[in-house]
């Protein structure tokens, strides 16, 4: 038996545990040609060409036929037909790389085994080789990511064809890349679903191979495709399950995308075809695709379709901050108040230690040094909480406080300007204690940090409402990262990241997508509290000392100093 560690850039690539673990859902795109997609205004020549992988060397043995295979992976052109090469024609035909993504730590981890001792191998005419991966995450056949941290043993069988040559003749469906390399290949994109009252629209991130043009990816992946699963109880589509591409492929004409339907569209209502295309509309648009409009059309004949109003994001709205006794927006060396809540906060006579202010700027939660939770208004100050241990407060888009004590997370309540509070059931069950909750501003998803089994999780969940905009419950908890030290914040940065502060001797924020890889940098020295913003470049940092941070470039850079509170905005 012969076993060691691959130690070769072997990187993408085919895995069983893909097929196993992996959910059956509108497929991953398999043909047409691959390339980085472009940025608006980006020129071809400014992209970075991707990686492309050879096919078998002659003469290669049963562990370099698979180490190429593997590596094979990356090349994504013409439905991976470099990695087929590797494969026997009988496996050829079947084999799906469209099953999934498994995404390990990288070649330095990978050990193959064969059942082969080295002497046998030129007399052999069968092997079975088994690759041990070091998993992180994965992306299923929908596109959705997943972290999945653990081992996994693959194997394979191989056997010498009529030339005497090694190829694959069984391989589990799907492909392995390594986490280094899985973003030069795969790119994410924001599918767009309604929320339950067809007013907002939630982000849902997939994965799906690099290409100059995701306008058909995309496409096909909202029409024929679901909500993830932790996601759709709050949200709903408005493209009926018996309507689908009639073509192939979308084509960009004057920038107007050009989509063609199957029959049933033709007798759909206005109603219903003016949401499809404001919800095709957005999700091009978040793709990066250049359109201005979207134009359905059945047999040849275009489809009169309109779109509709939903609630999209205010504009960027500035730094907020409790400074030296004044509260409101830093504009240059001043701050400027809020007409009806500056003047509230300001007549707090107790400390206060947080502020969260509504998407409106008609109110503002506080959390004051006695813990307690207040809701400031023009012309009102009212105690909403005063359960010992709270967290700090987060105000949703309809104007609900939510609360909860660190030590019971269960105990959740999202609590209306009338003082009502409103249990919101399901709040994560298996959690021991809470430290950050963050409402998105769509307020179909919140955002929390929660213990559950001794480890710290930064998790999110789907936020069910009743009719009138009160949430009554919460989704399935979908983890999200897994911190090794306690956090000092939580915001939202634009509609599909978070931004998590870390608290240790060095600071670090950590940035991470919804349904997708994250990153870490330094954060400033004494980082004490987080503010989010409507792009990661907005981020703000409060140290300890009362000095404000903002980003310049890849480093920090003072604000102001002297300040008491950063405050938030609802959905930041």
């Amino acid at each position: 038996m012969s076993t060691r560690a691959s130690t070769r850039a072997i990187r993408g690539a085919a895995l069983a545990l893909v097929a196993l673990l992996l959910p059956a859902c509108a497929g991953l795109p398999t043909s047409g040609d691959v390339a980085v997609g472009l940025e608006l205004g980006e020129s071809p020549d400014d992209v970075d060409v991707l990686p492309v992988a050879s096919g078998p060397i002659a003469g290669a043995g049963p562990e370099e036929i698979v180490e190429g295979f593997l590596e094979a992976g990356i090349t994504t052109s013409d439905n991976w037909a470099t990695a087929r090469e590797f494969l026997a024609p009988s496996l050829q035909r079947s084999w799906r790389p469209s099953a999934g993504v498994s995404i390990d730590v990288g070649p330095e981890a990978r050990t193959l085994t064969s059942d082969l001792p080295d002497d046998q191998v030129e007399d052999a005419e069968e092997a079975e080789v088994q690759v041990l991966l070091e998993l992180v995450a994965s992306v299923d056949e929908s596109g959705a990511y997943s972290g999945a941290p653990g081992d996994s043993s693959v194997p394979f069988a191989l056997a010498r064809g009529e030339d005497g040559e090694w190829r694959i003749t069984q391989a589990p469906d799907g492909i392995v890349i390594d986490e280094t390399r899985f973003p030069n290949v795969f790119e994410g994109y924001s599918l767009q679903w309604f929320d339950a009252t067809w007013s907002r629209l939630v982000p849902d991130m997939r994965w799906f191979p690099r290409r100059q043009s995701p306008a058909t990816t995309v496409t096909q992946a909202l029409v024929s495709g679901i909500p993830a699963e932790w996601l759709d109880p709050a949200v709903q589509t408005a493209f009926p399950a018996d309507v689908q591409l009639a073509q192939d492929a979308v084509l960009i004409t004057a920038q107007v995308a050009e989509v063609a339907l199957t029959r049933p569209a033709a007798s759909l209502d206005s109603t219903t075809l003016a949401r499809m295309r404001t919800q095709l509309q957005a999700t091009l648009k978040a793709a990066g695709v250049n359109v201005t409009q979207v134009r359905f059309s059945v047999d040849g004949r275009a489809l009169d379709a309109e779109v509709v109003e939903v609630v999209g994001s205010a504009s960027e709205p500035g730094t907020l901050v409790l400074k030296e006794g004044a509260f409101g927006r830093i504009v240059g060396d001043e701050i400027a108040s809020i007409p009806g809540i500056s003047a509230q906060i300001q007549a707090v006579s107790q400390p206060i230690e947080a502020i969260d202010v509504a998407a409106d700027d008609s109110s503002a939660a506080l959390q004051l040094n006695d813990g307690h939770v207040y809701l400031a208004a023009e012309d009102s100050l009212d105690e909403l909480d005063a359960r010992p241990g709270l967290v700090r407060p987060s105000v949703d888009p309809y104007g609900y406080v939510w609360s909860v004590p660190a030590s019971e997370p269960q105990a959740l309540q999202a609590i209306g300007a009338d003082v009502v509070g409103h249990k919101v059931a399901g709040a994560w069950p298996s959690a021991s204690s809470v430290s950050d909750v963050r409402v998105a501003a769509d307020g179909a998803r919140v955002a929390a940090v929660v213990v559950v089994g001794g480890q710290r999780w930064v998790v999110v969940a789907s936020v069910v409402r009743d009719g009138s905009g009160v949430p009554t419950e919460l989704g399935e908890v979908r983890q999200l990262l897994q911190l090794t030290e306690p956090s000092t914040g939580l915001a939202w940065l634009g509609p599909d990241r978070l931004a998590v502060l870390t608290d240790s001797t060095t600071p670090r924020l950590m940035v991470q997508p919804v349904g997708g890889p994250g990153s870490a940098e330094t954060a400033p020295i004494n980082a004490g509290s987080v503010a989010g913003a409507r792009t990661p470049a907005g981020v703000r940092i409060l140290d300890t000392t009362g000095q404000l941070f903002a980003h310049a470039g890849s480093a920090w850079r003072e604000v102001t100093e002297s300040v008491s509170v950063l405050a938030t905005r609802a959905g930041e």
